[in-house]
């Protein structure tokens, strides 16, 4: 469990040595702690730290956002992006490069993001059955509207905008400064503190509506609380770095199996899981060609097979 706990500092350390431009590990250490106005100082201040600190915190907000919305609605299958979060902000965000530049992307991918919530509560709010099932049905359909939308923005683009969207649909943190940094560790800290005091009523609801009113939770209320702030995290993350699918299923179910369902150690093992995988994969990404591969390609090579591992052990939920 320490290890898990410790393994973003590692990762983070081990990232630093890695780049384009090669710089001996020594020198390394010497420019993180006396080298500023050293030209080779810019590499590692100005584009190596804020990149991993940034995919870091990116990992961290999506996979405590997922372990969070996995235990809103009992299923272990589900992501960040269920409610169409992603295809919200991804919507915003192409809104803010295509016709409104004045506008920060964080705010449009938050506002747009915060409206597919709506939109799918609203849907499954009309509808009768299990409340969860149908939250993630209008979810899907929102994500699909969205993501029409965002479809219909690329059509309409001149060339040079248009690339600019469809590489940040891919997910990179090839833009990384320390502004971005700043803007994703606000919205992590906001949408995803209170889950942290909060994480032990996780468990509750794993026990499903009822049982957890019986013991005098505001089912309703809680729930609102929990999904308010992973749309705030998750869709601050999509606005700083593009879509980076994955992280939220892959890393929550990971650390569920090693440590058991208890929310209480789930929680911030998937905080520290989720920024040592981000860490990893957008490594990987920036070394493994002599060009920089999308980090959100990276993710998915990684996640579709396993999730197809996953449907074939078929895995249930363990409250």
């Amino acid at each position: 469990m320490l290890l898990v706990l410790a393994s973003p500092v590692l990762a983070g350390a081990c990232a630093l040595f890695v780049g384009a431009y090669g710089i001996a590990p020594t020198k390394v250490f010497d420019l993180l702690f006396h080298g500023r106005g050293v030209p080779e100082a810019a590499i590692v201040w100005d584009i190596r730290l804020p990149r991993i600190l940034l995919a870091a915190i990116v990992g961290a907000a999506l996979a405590g956002s997922g372990a969070t919305l996995q235990a809103v609605f009992r299923n272990p299958l589900v992501d960040p992006f269920l409610l169409g979060i992603s295809a919200g902000a991804a919507l915003g965000c192409a809104l803010g490069i295509g016709f409104l530049p004045q506008i920060p992307l964080p705010l449009l991918a938050f506002v747009f993001g915060a409206v597919a919530v709506v939109l799918s509560w609203g849907v499954a709010g009309q509808t009768h059955g299990d409340t969860r099932l149908t939250l993630v049905l209008a979810g899907v359909v929102i994500s699909a509207l969205f993501t029409a939308l965002v479809s219909l923005i690329k059509v309409v683009l001149d060339p040079q905008r248009l690339q600019s969207i469809v590489f940040w649909l891919m997910g990179s943190f090839s833009l990384a400064d320390w502004h971005h940094v700043a803007v994703a560790l606000g919205g992590a800290v906001v949408g995803l503190g209170p889950v942290m005091f909060l994480r032990w009523r996780l468990n509750l609801l794993t026990l499903g509506d009822r049982e957890a009113e019986s013991l005098g939770v505001d089912v309703r209320r809680l729930r609102l609380v929990l999904v308010a702030g992973t749309t705030l995290a998750a869709a601050t993350a999509v606005s700083v770095c593009g879509i980076v699918g994955w992280v939220g299923l892959m890393v929550p179910h990971l650390i569920r199996l090693g440590f058991g369902p208890d929310n209480r150690r789930l929680f911030p093992l998937s905080l520290a899981g989720g920024a040592t995988f981000l860490v990893v994969a957008d490594t990987m990404a920036r070394s493994i060609a002599s060009w920089e591969v999308p980090v959100g390609v990276v993710t998915a090579l990684m996640g579709a097979p396993f999730f197809m591992l996953l449907m074939r052990r078929r895995a249930g939920w363990a409250p």
